[in-house]
């Protein structure tokens, strides 16, 4: 008999403004409770810098139109936009038994499960979280728990924009290049990429019900 711990619901919800759309990340948390099914989003976000809870000013570099958000994931300064695929991981770890550590290792198992299927040669880094590619970061993950509970998640660089990296100390580090899938000949749209990482997240996450809706109103 299947238990609520291995039910997810998963939406594509196209381009998000991110502000709105932590915030209802926000409100999904506080508003859940032991029989709320897990959920993933799907995403896009306009172009926007996100500085994590401890994030330190210097790693942005160059400051100019687009805008910097402070916000409550752990890690430090990163960059979204159009053609970076967010996948965003509204789980009851408690519930799971995990703990932090291991969630993140799962994460990234399944970005570098999917790689491997393209034939490309990903590795996960313990004291650097994400997924790399030949010392450059393709994949960057970020989270916050709260009362047990996880949201942010994954940001799976895809086919985009990559020079705003230029910008910022991706994740706190000097230097630190980055790819995408698509250039390294994967998919070029994030919503294909998101429909092909699925089977992989939803497997190495223990999830055997799966139901996969379209945009929720209230996520706008």
């Amino acid at each position: 008999m299947k238990t609520i711990a291995e039910a997810v619901h998963i939406h594509w919800l196209g381009q998000q403004d991110y502000t709105s759309c932590w915030e209802a990340m926000r409100q999904f948390t506080d508003q859940r409770h032991e029989e709320t099914i897990d959920e993933i989003w799907l995403l896009e976000h306009f172009p926007v810098f996100t500085q994590g809870q401890n994030g330190k000013p210097e790693h942005l570099l160059n400051a100019n139109d687009i805008p910097v958000v402070q916000t409550d994931r752990g890690g430090q300064i990163t960059y979204h936009g159009p053609g970076q695929l967010m996948v965003y991981t509204l789980i009851d770890i408690k519930r799971k038994k995990w703990q932090i550590r291991q969630f993140v290792s799962q994460l990234e198992q399944a970005v570098i499960n999917l790689l491997s299927d393209y034939q490309i040669n990903a590795v996960s880094k313990c004291k650097a979280p994400g997924v790399y590619v030949d010392e450059k970061k393709i994949c960057s993950i970020g989270l916050r728990v709260r009362h047990g509970c996880a949201y942010h998640g994954i940001a799976f660089n895809i086919f985009m924009d990559l020079s705003p990296f230029t910008q910022i100390n991706p994740c706190g580090f000097a230097n630190l290049q980055m790819t995408q899938f698509g250039a390294l000949g994967g998919m070029k749209t994030t919503i294909e990429a998101g429909q092909a990482l699925v089977p992989y997240l939803t497997k190495e996450l223990g999830y055997t019900s799966v139901c996969i809706g379209e945009n929720h109103g209230n996520k706008k």
